[in-house]
C-alpha cells in the first residue's frame, strides 16, 4: 500500500459522480456496483443507437406537463446525500446539486457524457452529513474515490489507519492513498467497517471476491474482517484445483501473522498422526476385496491412476518403499489365497460337488487372478514389479495344480504370466537371470496349454503383443537355454498351430546367433589377421 499523505479535496470543473445511498440495518451505506470501477472507459452502451433519420413528432402540451410531474416526483422520492464534510466542501455541494438529474433521467444522457464517463467517484458511509474525514483512494489511469467516511470507525476497525492516524496531526480531515490496485474491493472493505452482519455481507459474494476482500483486509489491518472471510473460506465449497490453491495460497500468507487459520487449511492437511500406509493398505483391501464388478474396475483404475500421480510428485522417493511395501503384503495375501484355492479345487472329491459349491470357487479364482494382474500393473509402472517375478516363478505347486483343474477355471492364472513376459520384453521390469530362467521352466508350458482360451476368453490378450514378449523375454537367456527353450516350444507349435505362441522371430535370431554369426564372427578374425597393421598415424 502507497504511503498516505495529507491532502486537500481537488479544485476545479472536473465533475464527481454522485451515488445514491442505499438504507440498510447498518444505517445509511452504500458501495457502488463493479461498472463504476471500470479501469478502461469505451462507449459500450447499448443507448448508443442510432437515431432514426425522422425527427420525433413534437410534445403537446399535455405531454410535457404530466412528464414535469413525473420527474418532480422521482426527484422527491429519490434520498440525496448531502456534501462531504471536508476540505472541499463548497466545490463538493456544488457537484452534488445537479444529482438528481443524473439519477433520473439517465435515456436523455448526452451521447458525449455516455462515451466519457466521470473518472471520479464520491461515496459517503453511515448516516448523511455526519462524516468528519475524508479518504481519497487513486488508482491507475486517474481514477479516484472520494470516501467520506468517520474517524472513529477507521480507527476502531483498521490497525492500519489508527497507526497512520496517530502519526498525522489530530486535526487532519484528509487522507490520500496513492496507486490503489483494487479500489472497488477497498471501498467495499471500508464498507464493511459500518456493518452489524458482516456474514450476510459475505454470503452473497463468490470465492474469488472474498479473497480479494480478505487481502485488503490484512493490508488495512481489519481484524474482524479477516476473521470473517476466514469463517466464510472454511465452510464454502471450493470448486475445482485452481479455486483451492488461490484459497491456500491467501490463508498460507496470514499463517505468520498469528492468525488462526488452521481451521481452513484443515480441509487439505490433517494434524492426526494416520501413517500413510494404513490408509493405502486399507483401501487396497477394499478394491481387492470387493465383488461388484463396476465399482471395482473403476476403482482399479482410479488407484492406479493417483499413483502414478504421486510417482510424479518431487521429493514422493521417500515415501515410495512404503507404498511398495504395502502393495507386495497385498499380492502376498493374494498369493496365498490363489494357492489355497487351487488346493481346494484339485481335492478328488470336489468334482462331484454341485454347482453351488463349485461356482464360488471359480469365481474366487478369477477374481484373486485379476486382482494379482492389477497389482502387477501397478507395480511395474512403479519400476517395482522385479521382486513379483520372482515370487511368481517360484510357484512351482501353483504351476503343478495348474495342470489339474479345467481350462476354463485356470487360464485366467495364465493372463498373470503373459503380463509379465510382456513387461520384460518392454524393459518394464529387470529381474534377474534366475528369475527369467525359472520363470519360463514353470510357466511357460501352462501358458502353451491355455493359449487357446486367452485368445477367446480374455478382451484384453494382445496375441502379437504376448508372443513378442515371449519371444524377447526367451532370447535374454544364456544360447543354450535358448535353444531348450525354442526346441521344445518347437514341438508344441508344429502340433498345436495357432493354438500356440508363435516364435518364429526369436527362433529366427537364436538359428543365426547359433549358426551363422560363429563364422561371421571367425571370418571377420581371420581377414583381420591376413591384414594386420603394420603402420601407425
Amino acid at each position: 500500500m502507497a504511503e498516505i499523505r495529507l491532502a486537500t479535496v481537488e479544485q476545479g470543473r472536473t465533475k464527481i459522480r454522485n451515488v445514491p445511498i442505499a438504507v440498510t440495518p447498518e444505517g445509511f451505506w452504500c458501495c457502488p456496483s463493479p461498472v463504476v470501477f471500470q479501469k478502461t472507459h469505451k462507449a459500450k452502451n447499448p443507448l448508443n443507437k442510432p437515431k432514426p433519420s425522422s425527427p420525433p413528432p413534437p410534445k403537446t402540451t399535455s405531454q410535457k406537463k404530466e412528464t414535469t410531474q413525473l420527474i418532480e416526483k422521482k426527484t422527491a422520492s429519490t434520498p440525496l446525500r448531502p456534501g462531504v464534510a471536508s476540505d472541499g466542501q463548497r466545490n463538493l455541494r456544488s457537484d452534488t446539486s445537479g444529482m438528481s438529474a443524473t439519477n433520473v433521467v439517465p435515456e436523455r444522457t448526452s451521447r458525449h457524457k455516455i462515451e466519457n464517463p466521470p473518472r471520479k467517484v464520491a461515496i459517503e458511509f453511515g448516516e448523511p452529513g455526519t462524516s468528519n474525514m475524508k479518504v481519497v483512494l487513486l488508482g491507475k489511469q486517474g481514477f479516484c474515490v472520494k470516501l467520506s467516511v468517520h474517524k472513529n470507525v477507521l480507527v476502531d476497525n483498521s490497525s492500519f489507519f489508527a497507526d497512520k492516524l496517530l502519526e498525522e496531526q489530530s486535526g487532519l480531515s484528509c487522507l490520500e492513498i496513492d496507486d490503489c490496485e483494487d479500489i472497488e474491493i477497498y471501498v467495499e472493505t471500508v464498507g464493511l467497517m459500518y456493518c452489524k452482519d458482516m456474514k450476510q455481507r459475505l454470503i452473497k459474494q463468490s470465492v474469488s471476491r472474498v479473497l480479494r476482500i480478505l487481502k485488503v483486509a490484512e493490508l488495512l489491518g481489519f481484524s474482524l474482517c479477516i476473521k470473517s472471510c476466514l469463517e466464510y473460506l472454511e465452510a464454502v465449497p471450493w470448486v475445482g484445483e485452481e479455486e483451492e490453491e488461490k484459497v491456500v495460497s491467501s490463508v498460507l500468507r496470514l499463517q505468520g501473522e498469528g492468525i488462526g487459520v488452521t481451521p481452513v487449511l484443515k480441509r487439505v492437511s490433517s494434524e492426526v498422526s494416520n501413517p500413510p500406509k494404513d490408509t493405502l493398505s486399507h483401501i487396497m483391501d477394499l478394491v481387492l476385496k470387493s465383488n461388484e464388478e463396476r465399482g471395482r474396475r473403476e476403482m482399479k483404475t482410479i488407484v492406479l491412476k493417483l499413483l502414478r500421480e504421486n510417482n510424479s510428485v518431487p521429493n514422493y522417493a521417500g515415501s515410495a518403499d512404503i507404498c511398495n511395501e504395502t502393495i507386495y503384503a497385498s499380492c502376498r495375501s493374494c498369493f496365498n489365497s490363489l494357492l489355497s484355492l487351487f488346493r481346494q479345487a484339485t481335492e478328488p472329491e470336489f468334482a462331484d460337488k454341485s454347482m453351488d459349491i463349485k461356482d464360488p470357487v471359480v469365481k474366487k479364482i478369477s477374481l484373486e487372478a485379476d486382482n494379482l494382474s492389477w497389482l502387477l500393473d501397478i507395480l511395474a509402472d512403479r519400476q517395482a514389479a522385479d521382486e513379483f517375478a520372482l515370487i511368481w516363478a517360484s510357484q512351482q505347486e501353483l504351476a503343478a495344480l495348474h495342470t489339474k483343474m479345467p481350462i476354463v477355471s485356470r487360464y485366467h492364472v495364465s493372463c498373470i504370466t503373459a503380463r509379465l513376459f510382456v513387461g520384460i520384453g518392454r524393459g518394464e521390469l529387470l529381474p534377474p537371470k534366475e528369475a527369467r530362467q525359472m520363470l519360463l521352466q514353470t510357466w511357460l508350458q501352462p501358458l502353451i496349454n491355455d493359449y487357446s482360451w486367452l485368445q477367446h476368453g480374455c478382451r484384453s490378450f494382445d496375441r502379437k503383443v504376448v508372443e513378442e514378449g515371449i519371444g524377447r523375454t526367451i532370447l535374454t537367456l544364456p544360447l543354450e537355454d535358448q535353444q531348450s527353450i525354442l526346441l521344445s516350444w518347437l514341438g508344441s507349435f508344429l502340433k498345436a498351430g495357432d493354438n500356440c505362441p508363435n516364435l518364429q522371430r526369436a527362433f529366427e535370431v537364436w538359428w543365426r546367433r547359433t549358426f551363422i554369426r560363429p563364422y561371421v564372427d571367425a571370418q571377420g578374425n581371420l581377414e583381420q589377421s591376413d591384414n594386420p597393421v603394420t603402420s601407425k598415424e
